[in-house]
């Protein structure tokens, strides 16, 4: 026979048992819940910075556009510039053409506007478009005249260069 002592006292250890039981699962719980906020946060900073590097680069790219349809106006500054006849080169409205042009280019190259070099260069035609060959002292396949320039933003080609190559030479013997 047991005495109510006795069940008093394994009550207490069953319940003590309960308990340790009932915070081993609130620990592995609140452990579970810790790593879950964890990963959480850690693919909010990560949907943060993928966030801010495309609004960086949409900013980058939304202006090129704009900067195509202003191509062709400084184009026609160039053109100008060369068949400019000889009494005029030294008027004041012919500097202030070539500021006016100088400036444009400022504010395109401080946006990310570079011009891609040509003359000189090896034929690349990721960059350029040939529009003929013309035998020349020049290497084959060396860019030997501009026809209109390229240009490129961020890295990226917004327009191919158009140029003349240099071909073999043909003996005339």
């Amino acid at each position: 026979m047991s005495t109510s002592k006795e069940k008093k006292t394994k009550k207490p250890i069953s319940q003590k048992k309960d308990l340790k039981q009932e915070l081993e699962n609130y620990k592995k719980q609140a452990e579970e819940n810790l790593i879950g906020w964890q990963r959480a946060k850690a693919d909010f900073l990560n949907y943060k910075k993928d966030q801010e590097k495309y609004v960086s680069e949409f900013r980058k790219y939304a202006s090129e556009d704009v900067l195509i349809s202003i191509l062709p106006t400084i184009d026609n500054f160039e053109l100008a510039i060369k068949h400019m006849p000889k009494e005029l080169e030294e008027s004041d409205w012919t500097a202030g053409i070539i500021c006016i042009k100088s400036q444009l280019e400022n504010i395109l190259k401080e946006i990310g506007l570079e011009e891609i070099k040509a003359v000189g260069e090896k034929f690349d035609p990721s960059l350029f478009e040939s529009i003929g060959e013309k035998e020349s002292d020049q290497k084959e396949g060396t860019i030997i005249t501009e026809v209109q320039k390229g240009y490129r933003m961020s890295g990226k080609v917004v327009r191919v260069g158009k140029v003349v190559v240099a071909g073999k030479k043909v003996d005339t013997q």
